[in-house]
């Protein structure tokens, strides 16, 4: 039919071949072959000109829209080709898939994309580090300081807290300093690849420079809350964790100078994961729209990555970037510093 109506439209055997970068007997075969189908003839020839006949001319409107048509048809199978399909395994270290910037991100990858399954995989303080690595999920939704090599997108900073027996009398004295925490034991992790991260939230060494004292190991949080209901040790975690992980026998404490800490969604680079690229554009939108916790609107004068002063471009992971569609700056697991900004969407 669309060779039908360029020719209707040129006359020309010669130019509606041009047109349509066939050969003219190619083209004479083809509209023959549509008149032999309908039954009817479609072109008057002869040997200086053509014409449509009756029949060919009634039928130019009913082609044009069958035409049109098939061309809707054809961009709606292209967007349902298109279309992702599949299964997305995302890790989430402790509350971390109930909060807030984790179901709105969720919701829009969703809403963009149906057929793909989101997969929530809670990871412990041991799989942070090697569940990534290892394949087991694509992205987790994790508390920096980052393993190194991975990637990470800022979501939200929030305040940090003392998490205590509820019966030392300290709760009672709220809100502390580190300083009143000095002679406490806390809580150890069981690897040495959590050690610099571990250490950020320890704040091991103190602002007056003296190290901490571990005493129990705990590899999960039961684990970490259990030691502190005993009172063997204590902790220190998100303020989130005063609704997350409410236990008899715990007490969580402001501490006014305890940092504040981060969140991150995180992945390793060079991934050709496509659900994953549809992850990372799922939050890059809603963080262009919206802010969690202390973060406030992204400023747009503020310098892309490459081109701020080297001052402002290594920051602690006490003091990470405040847009939450910016990068996380933090340190590794080897303790070194990296910054990284999520690939364009």
């Amino acid at each position: 039919m669309r060779l039908f109506l360029i020719l209707a439209e040129e006359l020309h055997f010669g130019r509606a071949a041009q047109r349509a970068f066939l050969t003219q007997p190619t083209l004479s075969q083809q509209i023959r072959a549509l008149e032999d189908r309908l039954g009817v003839d479609l072109v008057q020839r002869s040997s200086r000109q053509i014409d449509l006949t009756e029949a060919g001319r009634a039928l130019v409107p009913q082609a044009r829209r069958l035409v049109t048509a098939m061309a809707d048809l054809q961009a709606v199978a292209d967007v349902h080709a298109r279309r992702l399909h599949g299964c997305l395994r995302v890790g989430a270290i402790g509350g971390e898939a109930f909060m807030p910037y984790v179901i709105d991100i969720l919701a829009e990858l969703s809403a963009r994309h149906p057929g793909v399954d989101v997969e929530i995989r809670s990871v412990n303080l041991v799989e942070q580090v090697h569940a990534l690595p290892r394949g087991e999920i694509d992205a987790a939704f994790l508390r920096p300081p980052l393993p190194a090599g991975f990637r990470g997108l800022h979501l939200s900073t929030e305040p940090r807290v003392a998490c205590l027996p509820a019966d030392d009398p300290l709760v009672d004295r709220a809100p502390l300093t580190l300083a009143d925490l000095s002679d406490h034991l806390v809580v150890d992790v069981p690897i040495p690849e959590l050690r610099a991260w571990w250490d950020f939230w320890t704040v091991n060494p103190r602002p007056d420079g003296s190290p901490v004292r571990y005493g129990p190991v705990a590899g999960d949080m039961d684990a970490l809350l259990s030691a502190v209901a005993r009172g063997q040790a204590i902790a220190f975690l998100p303020a989130e964790a005063r609704r997350d992980y409410s236990r008899r026998g715990v007490a969580y404490v402001d501490v006014i100078d305890l940092p504040h800490s981060t969140a991150a969604l995180a992945w390793l680079p060079n991934s050709d994961n496509p659900l994953l690229t549809a992850l990372l554009h799922a939050a890059r939108s809603v963080l262009q729209r919206k802010t969690y916790g202390l973060d406030r609107p992204s400023n747009p004068e503020q310098p892309e990555e490459g081109s701020a002063p080297e001052a402002d471009r290594h920051r602690t992971a006490s003091s990470p970037t405040r847009s939450s569609a910016d990068s996380v700056t933090t340190r590794g697991a080897t303790g070194q510093m990296w910054t990284e900004k999520p690939p364009p969407l």
